[in-house]
């Protein structure tokens, strides 16, 4: 029960991720920080043995060293940078892949979604709460596909299972 309270507080900072995304294209610091913190007490709340809490911190500790490297070569944003390693301690080792492989294609499809809108009309008849990633030469907001990514993967998580499967 407390564990599933956990999960929807995830899934539900991670919508709110991708809204705020796609209305200014950043995802606010205390937001990553959030979802990573709100970490610790659902692994003491699903009672995992700390070797398996161990493997999220892994693989969470590899997607960070990955985005970072992203960010440095300014293929992704500083948020969504580190929106992914937050994720992933969620994930883990064991929805890991199948969270970066729909992250993935979610956010090639959502780029493709951008540049048809921006070829086909002006961003400013657009309304104002989604207009920013149609702007001439701004970025996808990722923070969509990083939740999608999360909601599509996370059955295979501990932590989302019941909630997801």
């Amino acid at each position: 029960m407390v564990l599933n309270a956990f999960a929807s507080v995830f899934l539900v900072l991670c919508l709110f991720a991708a809204v705020h995304d796609i209305n200014r294209l950043t995802i606010p610091n205390w937001l990553n920080l959030t979802i990573a913190v709100l970490f610790v007490p659902a692994a003491f709340a699903a009672g995992l043995p700390i070797e398996i809490v161990g493997g999220h911190l892994v693989v969470a500790a590899l997607a960070f060293l990955v985005a970072f490297g992203l960010f440095a070569f300014n293929i992704f944003g500083g948020g969504d940078a580190k929106m992914i390693p937050a994720v992933m301690l969620w994930m883990g080792p064991n929805a890991g892949f199948e969270f970066v492989m729909y992250m993935a294609l979610v956010g090639g499809l959502c780029a493709g979604v951008v540049l048809m809108v921006r070829r086909a009309m002006p961003a400013a008849v657009l309304p104002q709460v989604i207009r920013a990633p149609f702007e001439d030469n701004a970025g996808v907001p990722y923070g969509v596909a990083i939740a999608a990514g999360a909601f599509l993967a996370g059955s295979g998580s501990p932590f989302l299972a019941n909630l997801l499967s």
